[in-house]
């Protein structure tokens, strides 16, 4: 048996996926998805404009809460009011399409200018919330929820 440690294999690295240029038009795009809600966020330099689903954010948006989360990402890069931005959402509920727009607009950001990832990191706007709502399960309730037990 040879030890030589020449021969080992050395651990893969990390795959990094490259930033993606601008399309044809100039803007940097990003993907974002939350429960069933899926994102597609596009960003351009401008004067701050953000509409989904060609709607002010505002407007679209009813709760505060939303719209502060998707507000924060903006915020923490010191890109609020100098990009334009448009999503596009399709599926889930309110909140899953915010968390949804959060992730994409995190991702095109890091497109857009790859010297902000590490904050968008630090702050988990490119972690990708993997919770589902879980199934429910024959002969209960519910997912968890059991019948009520009946001793007699």
């Amino acid at each position: 048996m040879n030890t030589n440690d020449s021969t080992s294999t050395p651990a893969p690295a990390p795959i990094r996926r490259a930033p993606r240029g601008p399309d044809s038009a100039g803007w940097f795009w990003g993907t974002g998805r939350r429960k069933t809600a899926i994102a597609r966020v596009r960003v351009k330099q401008g004067s701050g404009v953000f509409t989904v689903k060609s709607k002010p954010m505002d407007q679209f948006f009813a709760e505060l809460r939303d719209r502060n989360d998707i507000n924060a990402v903006l915020e923490k890069t010191g890109m609020l009011g100098k990009v334009d931005v448009r999503a596009s959402v399709l599926g889930g509920g309110f909140t899953g399409q915010a968390g949804a727009i959060v992730l994409g607009l995190g991702r095109a950001l890091m497109n857009f200018d790859p010297s902000l990832e590490p904050m968008l990191r630090a702050n988990n706007f490119l972690t990708r919330d993997s919770r589902k709502v879980e199934r429910k399960k024959y002969g209960q309730a519910g997912a968890r929820r059991r019948f009520q037990f009946s001793k007699r």
